[in-house]
Order: C-alpha cells, then structure tokens, then sequence
C-alpha cells in the first residue's frame, strides 16, 4: 500500500512540475492552422518574370528597394483595395492625410515605439499566460487575458450619441448583423 502511494505521490510531483515550465514567449492566440492546405493570403501574385536583355545592366540589389519584377508593390495593394495610388507620397503618407499626422505628432514622435510596445505586450502576456489546464485542453485564453483593457463597444456608442454624434451605422445593442 506504501509503495502504492509512493508511486502515486512521484507521479503527481511530475506531473505539478510539467505545468510549471512553459513556453519563453507564451502564445495567447493560436494563428497556426490544423490544416495542410495552402495558406491563400501567402501569395503574392506578382507581375510576370521577364528575362532581361543585358544582365550587366541590371542595377544592383537594395533592401527594402523596388525591384523590375515588382516595382510599386505598395501603390498595386492600394489599387487592389480600391484606392487611389496617386494619392501617395513617397514617404508613405498620403498627400491628403499630412495635416492629421502632423496634428497627431505635434508633442513629438518615438521611432522605437513598436519596439517598445512589443516588449510591454509580451511582458504583459507573460503575466497573464495561461493556466496548466487551459493549456492542456487547448483553451483560448487571449480574450480572457486582454479583457480588462477591451472597450464596451455598446456603452461607448450611447456616450457618443449622448454627446450628439451620428453614428446610423451602428447595429443596435441586442440585434446581431445577419451573417451573409
């Protein structure tokens, strides 16, 4: 009955221990498919090879660089999408918008934000990472760990319209969209 125990005891003393270690960078959102279908949003379809007609003439690479292939990749997604390519500058805002950057730059710009906002976000992630059992039977916990900083999307629309704001488009609280 002692070794019955005994074995019982290293066997959860194992498994409590499995649960404490974990991933370095915990993952909240499982963006990994199941399936081994191609992933339609992976290709690009580009403008068609050509081969050149001197090689030595061809001009020499640069990161970030356009290329013969596809020369305005950003001003082809804009047309995709619906856009006007025109309306872009070359410093990627566009013409129209230079104000409103402005405007919202006015106490100054970090050029390391994303950085910055990257290594707040994980080191809150790490805080909220889930529990041995959502983890063991695959749970979704990124709702769960953002949702004290997610906005009520319902009290928010009421305060605005309080405050005399239109906003017709809104679906009403307790009517769901119809799915299409």
């Amino acid at each position: 009955m002692a070794g019955k125990r005994f074995l019982g005891a290293v066997a959860l003393s194992v498994l409590a221990l499995s649960a404490c270690g974990g991933r370095e960078d915990p993952r909240l959102m499982n963006l990994r498919s199941a399936s081994k279908a191609p992933d339609e949003f992976g290709i690009l379809p580009t403008k068609p090879l050509q081969m050149p007609q001197d090689l030595a003439l061809l001009p020499e690479p640069t990161p970030g660089g356009s290329n013969i292939t596809d020369p305005t990749p950003e001003a082809d997604a804009v047309a995709a999408l619906g856009g006007n390519p025109a309306r872009m500058t070359a410093g990627g805002i566009p013409a129209g918008d230079g104000g409103l950057v402005n405007y919202a730059s006015r106490n100054g710009r970090d050029g390391a934000i994303r950085t910055q906002l990257a290594s707040e976000d994980l080191d809150y992630r790490r805080r909220n990472d889930s529990k041995f059992f959502e983890r063991l039977f695959g749970s979704n916990t990124y709702f769960k760990a953002y949702a004290p900083q997610s906005l009520d999307q319902h009290a928010e629309l009421e305060r605005w319209r309080a405050a005399g704001a239109r906003n017709v488009g809104a679906t009403p609280k307790g009517i769901k969209p119809k799915k299409k």
